[in-house]
């Protein structure tokens, strides 16, 4: 799956939040990590995967994880977003600028569509990428498959 390597480190990610808060996932060592990577806020599959992420906060914590929403979309975008959906402990983050850098960075971007894939990886408390899967762009991702991985990690 692109540059994304099961079983190597987590590159360098830096990315504001919804809230403009900036978030380094190197500093986050100690604590499990689902990165959802969406495609675009605003549309139908990807509000469901957010919500799923939302619905499960404590969940992924009893299993000392924490996820992150991952999509090109821009700061202030991801914040109506998040509050239109009634997002408010899941943090979103902007892969806005430069555009999908992230998503480039870990083979996750679409050049023909300017999107991210949808796409799940989970990274363990070392730092290093357990599992990594690239979903149909129409299919949202299977928390119970992802909640599953994370319990044997």
């Amino acid at each position: 799956m692109g540059t994304i390597q099961v079983g190597s480190p987590l590159p360098s990610i830096t990315l504001p939040d919804q809230d403009k808060n900036v978030v380094d996932l190197a500093s986050l060592k100690g604590t499990k990590l689902l990165l959802s990577f969406h495609p675009l806020a605003w549309t139908g599959v990807c509000m469901r995967q957010m919500e799923a992420l939302e619905f499960n906060v404590d969940a992924l914590a009893d299993l000392g994880a924490q996820a992150f929403g991952i999509s090109v979309d821009p700061v202030p975008s991801k914040k109506a977003w998040a509050e239109s959906i009634h997002i408010e402990k899941t943090r979103l983050l902007s892969d806005f600028w430069p555009h999908g850098a992230v998503a480039q960075k870990l083979g996750l971007f679409r050049d023909a569509d300017g999107i991210s894939e949808r796409a799940a990886i989970l990274v363990d408390a070392e730092g290093v990428v357990r599992f990594a899967k690239v979903y149909p762009i129409g299919d949202q991702p299977d928390l119970d498959e992802l909640l599953g991985e994370l319990k044997s990690m």
